[in-house]
């Protein structure tokens, strides 16, 4: 699995890549090696509430959310994309 981290609007911290990693590190049983992953997450209003837009591309899925935090928009995405996946492979 190859992942691709780009941080718009803001300088990511080491707490949040060491966040990424470890999510990634638990839903990387859903991908196989080949896999790409791309995520994007950036920051659209800095003066209001939610907004931290997070989006994430697996194996040809998409799932874009805005959160609060950018913790809370990449467990929505891949909570999302865990659903996309589980449909794929049942279909």
């Amino acid at each position: 699995m190859n992942v691709t981290i780009n941080a718009v609007n803001f300088e990511m911290a080491e707490k949040l890549e060491q966040f990424i990693d470890k999510k990634m590190s638990r839903f990387a049983r859903h991908l196989s090696a080949d896999d790409k992953v791309e995520i994007r997450m950036s920051v659209v209003k800095p003066q209001t509430n939610d907004n931290k837009e997070v989006k994430i591309r697996i194996a040809g899925l998409f799932a874009e959310k805005t959160a609060d935090t950018f913790e809370e928009g990449i467990d929505a995405c891949l909570s999302a994309l865990e659903t996309q996946l589980e449909r794929r492979k049942n279909a």
